[in-house]
């Protein structure tokens, strides 16, 4: 896959000359119509005819570089969604793996994950329709199977593991 420095560079200059082609155009079309405005400069009607072919032309071109430009930005965009749901699914394998190492229940999982995703001890009380001091208790079984003191250094170990895999 080219590193994003050429792709970057290669879409700027791809762009640049679609910018081109169209001020091209738009100068052909504005000398074409002021000439026949003020009649300043009168052109043959072999020139007006090149004038106004060589503008549609260049639109017409412009309008190609758009839509290679625009399919090129879905292509990316297509790509990037890609990466984005794998990195999801890595994600979520990994959560599933640390918790079946720290022999969690069920409902130390759920807990794990709304903590994870930084719900409040209250909303995850809420959500799972028990105490607050459950909860509480559920987390500090949590802490201690994982090896660490807190909601951050639970998170940091996610964080950490993921930035080490290797790339697809």
């Amino acid at each position: 896959m080219p590193s994003s420095r050429h792709g970057s560079s290669s879409q700027k200059t791809f762009l640049i000359a679609l910018l081109i082609v169209q001020i091209a155009c738009a100068a052909l079309y504005l000398i074409n119509l002021l000439s026949s405005i003020t009649g300043i400069g009168v052109l043959s009607w072999a020139v007006h005819e090149f004038i106004e072919l060589g503008a549609a032309l260049g639109l017409l071109l412009g309008v190609i570089l758009g839509a290679i430009t625009l399919r090129r930005t879905l292509q990316r965009n297509q790509i990037v969604e890609d990466q984005l749901k794998a990195a999801s699914g890595a994600f979520m394998d990994l959560l599933n793996e640390r918790f079946e190492e720290w022999a969690l229940t069920p409902a130390e999982r759920d807990v794990a994950l709304f903590s994870i995703k930084g719900l409040s001890i209250q909303k995850i009380a809420g959500v799972r329709d028990v105490s607050e001091g459950t909860i509480k208790a559920q987390t500090n079984a949590i802490y201690r199977k994982a090896g660490v003191s807190g909601r951050p250094q639970l998170l940091s170990l996610f964080v950490d593991e993921l930035i080490e895999l290797p790339q697809a």
